[in-house]
């Protein structure tokens, strides 16, 4: 048995989902040493459910690994130092996914774009227009290769030189619509990724596109919804970002058109703020087109090693939340994080802007 079969058959367990996995994975440390525990009744003392190495999810297993060679497909798992820190930080986030292309799923500024499948002619424009001026800023743009907004978000993405990342609801052996068969090849032909959380054969059945959604959601500093009616899959991804606290921006479009009725309820009720430019964008995310400068605390400022490791993590973001910044380090409980970061604050090191996010300070 192997480390990556181990990984492979979590997915083949009976009655345990991926929260128990995760708490698992914190206490084992490895898939491998999960299935080598030969008595977690005395470990944890109760009854749990608990994974099996089974002969069927062994051959399981077996059979995705093989998939995955012949197909150049790749898994990123919850334990790789490289898991995206973004989705890492959410509560429901998948323990594994497998990827064909690049591993660009931590970059410096993640946008998700999502919107209608029944695109309008200004639906279409508004997206090439918002995503081409993300170019200016080196965004990142994740989306669900669905039809619709989704194509022209990651059409216009490589249009303009960005990465893209098309998150899947089925399997990597389908690409769904069939339509973006072309598309999803250029995604990987110019250095981005395709994505799913599901087995290689998985079909593109309705129930996985909401699941679908939250990766989208979670992988991304922000969420922009184009176009969208109020309901469907796009005010679902908004709503699930919205629970991660992350931002969710919004296109407003005719008032008598129902297709933009989503987008104009989300601004309404302030989920989302208003939007008409990449440049909005970047002024809501606090994004600087010039380099900040570099901060020589060593210099002026003396810091204690906690305080310098802080600052450290701080400067390789343009900025980044409070809860992201606890996920990465762990070390710290939430009050010490929180003393750290008032004692950069006072020291005139980092700057806490609305949101709770928090970059260094330009003059320091």
């Amino acid at each position: 048995m192997t480390e990556l079969i181990s990984r492979l058959a979590l997915q083949f367990q009976p009655n345990i989902g991926g929260t128990t996995v995760k708490k698992l994975l914190q206490y084992y440390g490895s898939a491998e040493a999960i299935f080598a525990e030969k008595d977690p009744l005395r470990r944890f003392g109760r009854a749990v459910h608990f994974p099996k190495l089974t002969r069927e999810a062994v051959a399981a297993a077996e059979a995705e690994a093989n998939w995955m060679e012949r197909h150049d497909i790749k898994l990123c798992f919850y334990t790789d130092p490289d898991f995206p820190w973004r989705l890492k930080a959410c509560v429901d986030s998948p323990y594994l996914f497998y990827y064909k292309g690049d591993n660009i799923f931590s970059g410096q500024r993640m946008v998700a774009v999502v919107g209608t499948r029944a695109i309008s002619p200004y639906g279409k424009d508004i997206t090439r227009k918002i995503v081409s001026e993300l170019a200016e800023y080196g965004a990142c743009v994740v989306s669900g290769l669905a039809s619709g907004v989704d194509t022209v978000a990651h059409e216009q993405a490589l249009d303009s030189g960005l990465k893209t990342v098309a998150v899947m609801g089925c399997g990597l052996s389908t690409i769904y619509p069939d339509c973006n068969e072309r598309l999803a090849a250029r995604i990987l032909e110019q250095g981005s990724a395709l994505v799913s959380e599901f087995t290689f054969r998985t079909k593109p059945d309705r129930q996985n596109f909401p699941r679908r959604n939250r990766i989208i959601a979670g992988m991304a500093d922000a969420t922009v919804v184009m176009e969208s009616a109020t309901k469907g899959g796009s005010i679902i991804t908004a709503y699930i970002a919205h629970s991660y606290n992350r931002d969710v921006l919004a296109v407003p479009g005719n008032i008598l058109s129902p297709n933009h009725s989503g987008c104009h309820e989300l601004i309404r009720k302030n989920v989302a703020a208003l939007v008409t430019s990449g440049r909005d964008i970047a002024e809501v995310m606090g994004w600087d087109l010039q380099a900040p400068k570099a901060v020589q605390q060593e210099l002026f400022v003396e810091l204690s090693p906690d305080e310098q490791a802080l600052t450290d993590l701080i400067g390789q973001h343009p900025d980044i939340g409070i809860d992201d910044l606890s996920a990465q380090v762990p070390q710290f409980t939430p009050s010490r994080l929180a003393a750290l970061l008032l004692q950069l604050e006072l020291k005139g090191v980092v700057r806490c802007n609305p949101g709770k996010t928090y970059k260094l300070s330009l003059s320091a």
